[in-house]
């Protein structure tokens, strides 16, 4: 039998068919998934049942080019579904969070092998589509009759500190349909509640504790608004910088980073907000747009003659060299009076800033801490909402599911998420831990480039097509 007999032979088929399947039941650990053999043999070997059941049954390809269309269609769907599953997926830079290191327009592949595939919460959904089908603003484009637990697959390694990691918005769990690419729904409740607080003290009513306003704007936010609660997996995707995994303990002082006690290393392209003070003149354009800063990114206060721009470092340094330039001072914010509707914990005992941050531990699995009513603001959501207890405070007493406690052990791993961009993005200095069962994969490659502030072929940013991304 010759070599080209041998790769056209069905039970030779049957057995490349079968080996594949054998290793992704194992690689998946649902050995459920071991009855698949049963179809795998019918397709190869005993042909009862009709799979391609939109041809007639003995009807050559050749002849039909619909049937030919419809056969590449259907693979080419699972293909793309199996790819984006269990290997790659393609994301978009939405916003400027991580500049320098990531731009708005920048197309790149995220890794799901890179710490293993994360396998659906909601296995049954819409092809492509994220939580919302195509043409529509609400419409869920999955199902949830069926839901999964969390579970991850074998992959190459776990995250690192400074990785590049894309994971599901851990805010995201509630969302106000009206307002979903905008706010998230637990910043708005609470920016609401601080609004019934100073409309009292304006009009000298007797001052309620927070969290009454806060169940007052809960309920006007679901009377007045459209809304939806999505399973983890269909949460909206989020990329930022891993500075600090399990066991780490963290702090910012003065907008420098510290872990464990050590400085964070400044990224080349890491940005922060700065002061420039001119002469009274604006900056001219094409200087700003030499050091690639945005459009959107270029606020002039006219009346100091100062703008407020997001500079690297080695921006900092043009700027001060410049004629019409006569001070450079990096911004910072010192007003905590909005500490506990912004920063996270949202608590008024911890008057934290963007900038001064800490110190705060972050959970590892297994590790057991003292729970006391100072730390448990920091703990609170994990406890409750990531790992599924029931907590309530009566008096100065913890109780989790009924029980008196005094401590508490983690079920799951948490990271601590920055972007580069330090003071324009949307991190956990404002919504808290990333859980590992919110991780997607890691950001790896560059394929496309597209800068919104240029026209036409200029659009394409060349040099930062088919790069790694660090």
């Amino acid at each position: 039998m010759t070599l080209k007999e041998i790769i056209k032979n069905k039970y030779f088929k049957f057995a490349i068919v079968s080996l594949a399947y054998l290793l992704w039941v194992i690689w998946i650990k649902n050995f459920w998934f071991l009855f698949g053999f049963i179809v795998i043999i019918d397709m190869h070997i005993t042909h009862f049942v009709n799979w391609t059941f939109w041809k007639k049954k003995g009807e050559k390809k050749s002849k039909n080019a619909v049937i030919e269309w419809v056969d590449a269609l259907i693979f080419a769907v699972i293909a793309a579904t199996l790819i984006r599953m269990f290997l790659i997926e393609a994301y978009t830079i939405p916003t400027s969070s991580m500049e320098k290191t990531l731009l708005v327009g920048d197309y790149l592949f995220v890794s799901k092998v890179s710490y293993g595939p994360k396998l659906p919460n909601t296995p049954i959904s819409f092809p492509f589509a994220h939580h919302t089908l195509p043409l529509t603003k609400s419409k869920k484009s999955y199902v949830e009759w069926i839901k999964k637990p969390y579970k991850r697959i074998a992959g190459f390694g776990d995250i690192k500190r400074n990785d590049i990691v894309v994971f599901n918005f851990p805010a995201g769990d509630t969302v106000i349909i009206e307002m979903q690419e905008t706010s998230d729904y637990y910043s708005v409740t609470r920016q609401y509640a601080d609004e019934l607080k100073r409309r009292d003290i304006q009009i000298g009513n007797p001052i309620k504790p927070f969290e009454a306003y806060k169940n007052t704007a809960r309920k006007y936010i679901w009377d007045q608004f459209n809304m939806t609660v999505r399973p983890v997996d269909k949460r909206e995707n989020y990329i930022k910088r891993c500075v600090a995994v399990p066991g780490d303990s963290i702090r910012i002082k003065h907008g420098q980073m510290f872990v464990n006690g050590e400085k964070q290393e400044h990224f080349e392209d890491m940005q922060y907000d700065y002061l420039v003070k001119t002469k009274g003149t604006q900056i001219n354009s094409k200087h700003l747009e030499r050091m690639n800063i945005a459009v959107d990114d270029r606020r002039f206060i006219s009346s100091s003659s100062m703008y407020e721009l997001p500079l690297t470092n080695e921006n900092v340094d043009k700027l001060k060299n410049m004629p019409a330039v006569t001070s450079v001072s990096k911004y910072e914010n010192t007003n905590i009076n909005m500490a506990h509707i912004s920063i996270f914990p949202h608590d008024a005992q911890y008057s934290w800033t963007e900038d001064n941050f800490g110190p705060l531990y972050v959970p590892e699995k297994g590790v057991t801490i003292d729970l006391t009513m100072e730390n448990l603001p920091l703990y609170y959501r994990v406890i409750e909402t990531y790992e599924g207890n029931e907590l309530k405070v009566k008096g100065s007493d913890i109780y989790i599911n009924d029980e008196l406690v005094t401590s508490y052990t983690f079920k799951m791993d948490y990271y601590f998420m920055m972007g580069d961009n330090r003071h324009n993005s949307a991190d956990s200095r404002y919504w808290g831990f990333v859980p590992e069962d919110h991780v997607v994969g890691k950001a790896v490659f560059i394929w496309l480039s597209l800068d919104k502030d240029k026209q036409f072929l200029n659009k394409i940013r060349w040099n930062r097509m088919f790069s790694l991304i660090h």
